[in-house]
């Protein structure tokens, strides 16, 4: 190592300008040295730090592997390979951690403390520092003795000031000579230790890591190498299989965007997504109509999905959804609401609860409501619920062409034909397999003219009045048929259709009807339907507006001849109305009705057969028609399989002549 400058401490006493120059040269090295140690102490003390932070960490990454078993991830299963590979890490990274807490011990010792020793003594302590300060001062007081001792007169002398005087001169002068030695002492010190205090940390810091290695090499097991091999491979398989995967994503992402394209619309054209009427399950989001007021209503948007015969509801943020309404054997219709597109509504089997809901497009809103109406006829019970939905629809399609086969297959779908009584029926239970001989011989242009136009919407007589003359005279009418018959039923139903039919003796009329109307509804889309009042009363059956209770229509009760259930859906039901021509005096017209109730068409029917009986026993006293009032009331004994009722003609005849007609015939009997 080269020599070490050096400041002559036998030039202290001359304290030549030469020598204070020199001074000043190792007290801006000291100065630099101060510096660079303070810097070189802080990259140190990060070292240290550092040392100490991964100690730690490496300590808690141990304690972590070892609790992995412990864990209950929702997706990762009990996977005892990885849960092992973990512990043999866990092993392994324990020893490491050993082995840092006995590096961060060395460091301590070997690095941190020769140089914060020499820091905190030699560089701020007092052997430099304060030594300084003392020179500085005794070179003061020095400077103030010579000057007085300059001063002394030639002429007068006095021996006592003169001594004093001398006396200064000579204790200040031994002061300074004394501190100056000293201080040279301190800085020819400080080159020394200059060297020392750089070059032992990194001695202790480098003997520190060789001893942490050789631990490393001596405590991890020698098959530890070959664990870290075949991690390293299993990593690698992981890695091509992620980017095999993440491949086959970005493909598949770049696929759905083109094929999403049009869905980013929010009423897609359905040529394109064409509409989906065979699903029994749907979910999407809805917007469902709450009232806040007697007026009022707001808006929600929540995801709906329907879960069997039920539909669910779930807000964003929700674990699970909750029951919206039982949805078998329920109604949906279209519906206007708010000047909203695509509402709907749905509607209980009982009619006790109902729900507008708004889909987002067209195509939404059509599967809606096809998917609930499977639901509602339960196909979702069958084993392929959507092939029975796709039957049904395709019978649908099938069944507005009129085919040469249809006799074979309507009457291979009978029961056993058997003969029925001509008699009239003063009840209107039946079993749906009873039919005419003569019905055999039908066909089905017996029944319904080919090409016979529907009538899906009701026409009111009364929608030119004006709304306040229209009520008053709908409110008139329906107080007087109360006050007037002894029997008044209201119920709720819906009107699906009309047409005219060219036979009323079967109550096949009315099932080939609603075969039409329902295969019409569902091949042109026709959801909407119009809610009425129905009120049946010995005179007639009314067909009243909810809400302005004016009469929409007015059916005479002597001219309704005819009137049944459907087979399987007993909430469906309809009636034949005669009526005389009006150009020609004896052609008459039949047209068939069909209406949907809220499960209540076998009760419509028993109240209609009601009022044909006390419309045609009209001359019996009141005692008797409450008898047969309280009679009617019991439950009905009907088949399962549908009630109809028919009207003989002498029936109808005499529910059309009324008392003076049969006065009249007895007289000519």
């Amino acid at each position: 190592m080269p020599g070490i400058d050096k400041l002559p401490i036998e030039e202290t006493l001359e304290d030549s300008p030469q020598t204070r120059s020199l001074l000043g040269v190792f007290e801006e090295d000291a100065a630099a040295i101060s510096s660079y140690i303070n810097q070189l102490y802080q990259a140190m003390r990060r070292i240290y730090d550092a040392q100490n932070e991964l100690s730690a960490a490496t300590h808690l990454t141990s304690k972590l592997l070892k609790e992995y078993e412990k864990q209950r991830f929702p997706l990762g299963g009990d996977d005892e390979v990885m849960s092992s590979t973990l512990q043999q890490f866990a092993k392994v990274i324990d020893e490491l951690s050993s082995c840092h807490a006995v590096l961060s011990t060395q460091l301590a010792d070997a690095m941190m403390f020769p140089i914060t020793q020499f820091k905190e003594r030699d560089l701020k302590g007092r052997v430099v520092k304060l030594v300084q300060i003392v020179v500085f001062i005794h070179s003061s007081y020095h400077d103030t003795a010579i000057n007085r001792y300059s001063r002394l007169s030639k002429r007068r002398e006095n021996e006592k000031v003169k001594y004093e005087v001398t006396e200064d001169v000579y204790t200040s002068k031994k002061k300074q000579h004394q501190t100056m030695m000293h201080y040279f002492c301190a800085l020819n010190t400080l080159q020394y230790k200059k060297k020392i205090a750089m070059l032992e940390p990194l001695l202790g810091y480098m003997q520190a890591q060789i001893s942490f290695f050789k631990m490393g090499s001596e405590n991890l097991p020698e098959q530890l190498e070959e664990f870290l091999t075949n991690i390293g491979t299993s990593v690698q398989n992981v890695r091509r299989e992620m980017d095999s995967e993440v491949e086959t994503m970005q493909q598949t992402i770049e696929d759905l965007e083109v094929a999403s394209d049009p869905l980013y619309l929010p009423d897609p054209d359905t040529t394109k997504f064409p509409v989906h009427r065979n699903l029994t399950r749907k979910a999407g989001y809805l917007n469902s109509r709450n009232k806040t007021g007697l007026v009022s209503s707001s808006w929600d948007r929540q995801f709906y999905f329907t879960q069997g015969g039920n539909l669910m509801s779930q807000a964003r943020g929700d674990v699970a959804g909750g029951l919206v309404m039982d949805i078998d054997n329920c109604s949906v219709m279209a519906v206007d609401c708010e000047d909203r597109r695509y509402c709907f509504q749905i509607t209980s089997f009982d009619g006790k609860k109902s729900s507008i809901l708004q889909a987002e497009s067209k195509k939404d809103y059509e599967e809606w409501i096809c998917t609930i109406n499977n639901i509602s006829k339960q196909i979702y019970l069958s084993e392929n619920p959507e092939e029975i939905a796709a039957r049904v629809n395709q019978s649908a399609l099938e069944a507005v062409t009129p085919s040469p086969s249809f006799q074979q297959r309507h009457e291979s779908m009978r029961p056993t034909i058997q003969s029925w009584p001509q008699t009239a029926r003063t009840n209107s239970s039946g079993s749906l397999g009873s039919e005419s001989a003569a019905l055999s011989a039908l066909s089905l242009d017996s029944l319904v003219a080919p090409d016979t136009p529907i009538q899906f919407d009701i026409i009111s007589p009364v929608s030119e009045d004006q709304p306040g003359q229209a009520k008053a005279s709908g409110q008139l009418g329906r107080k007087q048929s109360k006050e007037n018959s002894i029997l008044h039923q209201l119920f709720i139903v819906r009107f699906l259709g009309s047409m005219e039919v060219k036979s009323d003796e079967s109550p096949d009329v009315v099932y080939e009807t609603m075969r039409q109307i329902l295969a019409a509804r569902a091949i042109h889309n026709i959801f909407r339907m119009t809610e009425s009042h129905l009120l049946v009363s010995c005179d007639c059956l009314k067909l009243i507006d909810p809400q302005t209770q004016v009469t929409r229509l007015r059916f005479p009760l002597p001219s309704v001849v005819l009137y049944a259930t459907h087979q399987e859906n007993k909430r469906l039901f309809g009636f034949v109305l005669r009526s005389s021509g009006e150009r020609v005096e004896s052609h008459t017209t039949s047209v068939c009705y069909i209406f949907e109730s809220n499960n209540e068409g076998e009760k419509i029917c028993d109240s209609v057969g009601l009022a044909k009986q006390i419309a045609f026993h009209a001359e019996l006293d009141l005692e008797e028609q409450s008898r047969l009032i309280a009679a009617s009331s019991r439950p009905s004994q009907s088949s399962g399989e549908g009630q109809f009722v028919v009207l003989s003609s002498s029936q109808s005849e005499d529910s059309d002549l009324g008392e003076d007609g049969k006065k009249k015939r007895e007289s000519e009997a």
